[in-house]
Formats: C-alpha cells, structure tokens, sequence
C-alpha cells in the first residue's frame, strides 16, 4: 500500500488538486454541510465561472461529489475520499513516531550509560 503512494488511485489527483488554496477553502466549507456554487463563490473574490472550475477539478479528484435538489446544484465533500488521504499520511507519521521512540530509548540508555554517576565510577 505504502512506498511510493502508486497503490492508492487517485492519490496524486486529490494532493494537486488540495494544493491550491482557493481549493482547500471550498473544502473547508464543505466540510460544514454542501453548498452551491454561489454560496461557496460568496467569500472570494473570483468569478463564479472560476469557482466552478476549481470544483469541477475537486470532483475530477473524487474529493467532491454534485447533487440535484429542484433547481439546486448542492456540491458535497466525499468524506471516504478525505479519510483516504489522511490514511495515506498517517501511516508514514507512526513509521516517524515508531522510529524517534527508538531514538529517545537509544539516548536514554546512552545517557545512563555516560552520566555522573559513571564518571564517579571510574
């Protein structure tokens, strides 16, 4: 699963597609509940038809997904599609805690190996 990411599908789509700051604030929002392209265009200072754009690459990314409610055109967060990519990270981050507890332990028994007490000693 691990070693260069190319087992996960999708996975270089979904971190360029988070790259973009525009873009990661849509997340963000969506992450509060789905929203229209106009209510997500309302905090910048953008086109809608750019908003749309930065949408249609989230969903490209299978980050987001669209919805029909009457005239609505709700876009939603894929919340599976984010616990995929915090997967994808979390296991490199408990390699890189496994590896610093064994780092601590090695200058723990280092140090009570060279402390005071030892130099008393000899």
């Amino acid at each position: 699963m691990r070693s260069d990411g190319a087992a996960e599908p999708g996975l270089d789509k979904a971190f360029l597609a988070l790259a973009d700051p525009v873009r990661r604030a849509i997340v963000a929002r969506l992450s509060r509940g789905p929203a229209t392209v106009n209510e997500l265009a309302a905090p910048f200072d953008i086109t809608k038809q750019a908003v749309s754009k930065h949408i249609q690459v989230l969903e490209q990314a299978g980050l987001v997904t669209r919805s029909r409610d009457a005239q609505r055109r709700p876009v939603h967060l894929d919340a599976a599609a984010l616990e995929r990519l915090t997967s994808w990270g979390s296991c490199y981050r408990l390699d890189a805690e496994r590896n610093y507890r064994r780092l601590d332990d090695l200058l723990a028994e280092l140090s009570s190996d060279t402390g005071p007490d030892k130099e008393k000693e000899q």
